[in-house]
């Protein structure tokens, strides 16, 4: 019963962590094309807080959820090929995190140079990566 909770939480978690990573990039787009000072900083203020208080806390969970989850069947885990694809994409969705965290250090800085088009196309990778987990945890080809 207490590993149902678990996965629970873990799914929770992981969505948070997701409508983090794509509104904060959105935002992203919104402060690259911002001109006025007041739009400048609300931007500042609404990136710090969802990296700070969403996305960051939201990340650790999920990470920490499915540290958990493991535990339950590490022989298991540690032997799928599926498994290992899908470590491989955490990782790479925790550089994305950490990549997002360094811009939203550049904006709040004034320091920004790249344009609202680059935030259009950076905002698209972790769909790719949500789509590589959810068919690699559904489907388990391998």
């Amino acid at each position: 019963m207490t590993m149902l909770w678990v996965k629970a939480f873990h799914i929770i978690s992981m969505v948070c962590w997701f409508a983090a990573l794509f509104y904060l990039p959105r935002l992203f787009v919104y402060h690259a094309s911002a001109e006025d000072t007041a739009s400048i900083e609300r931007f500042k203020i609404m990136e710090r807080k969802l990296y700070r208080g969403i996305m960051t806390p939201s990340a650790i969970l999920t990470v920490v959820f499915g540290v958990w989850l493991v535990s339950y069947a590490p022989e298991y885990y540690l032997k799928a090929g599926w498994f290992h694809a899908k470590a491989f994409l955490v990782v790479l969705l925790l550089g994305y995190h950490h990549a997002c965290g360094r811009l939203l250090k550049k904006f709040a800085n004034d320091v920004n140079t790249r344009s609202h088009v680059f935030y259009r196309w950076f905002n698209e990778l972790p769909v790719l990566i949500l789509l590589g987990v959810t068919i690699l945890v559904v489907v388990r080809p391998f």
